[in-house]
């Protein structure tokens, strides 16, 4: 699983959650305030945290728990939220129709439909979303280096050993965070 990670120029500083981010990315600041830091999340885009405060006030803020458990939120009347969210779907009344004849209804019907969709799609959806993880993350940090237009022609084209083959010389760092986040990208 990749983490968020936390780069001072081409040297990665840490990897893990939020808060392990963010508590070195507020130490290395710390040791040297004119350090430039760039945060990645999973997804390869560069965040900002707000790094204000000990680490309590910013687990405060990134929404994580430092220790201990979180109290459960009261439960209100009637049925438990599911996360659902109404919206409209607009077909055919054919497809009206045939819903309506399923068992359990429209919404039954269109849950498992949706459900087989995202299960067949599934891996070519983490592969895509890989790659433009990969893609995102080599922009920022290797846009300008040698290489980078023939890796990522290299990388959107599924050819692993061009990847590489691209990224051999660059910076030990940047290379091994490109590779974990590319190792998806070129899964069969």
């Amino acid at each position: 699983m990749i983490a968020y990670v936390v780069f001072e120029g081409e040297r990665r500083l840490a990897a893990g959650s939020k808060l392990d981010v963010a508590v070195a990315a507020q130490a290395r600041l710390a040791q040297a305030p004119d350090a430039c830091l760039l945060i990645f999340d999973p997804e390869g885009r560069q965040v900002d945290f707000d790094l204000r405060g000990g680490p309590w006030d910013i687990a405060l803020r990134l929404g994580e728990e430092q220790g201990g458990q979180d109290d459960p939120a009261p439960r209100g009347r009637g049925r438990p939220k599911l996360g659902v969210t109404a919206r409209e779907v607009t077909l055919l009344p054919r497809h009206w129709e045939w819903l309506a004849a399923q068992p359990g209804g429209a919404s039954v019907a269109l849950r498992k439909l949706v459900e087989a969709a995202r299960r067949e799609s599934e891996g070519p959806d983490r592969r895509r979303a890989a790659r433009d993880a990969t893609y995102r993350f080599a922009s920022v940090m290797a846009g300008d280096r040698p290489g980078f237009e023939a890796m990522s022609r290299a990388l959107f084209a599924g050819d692993a050993e061009g990847v590489a083959a691209r990224i051999a010389d660059w910076p030990s760092d940047v290379a091994e965070h490109l590779r974990a986040l590319a190792a998806e990208a070129f899964e069969t």
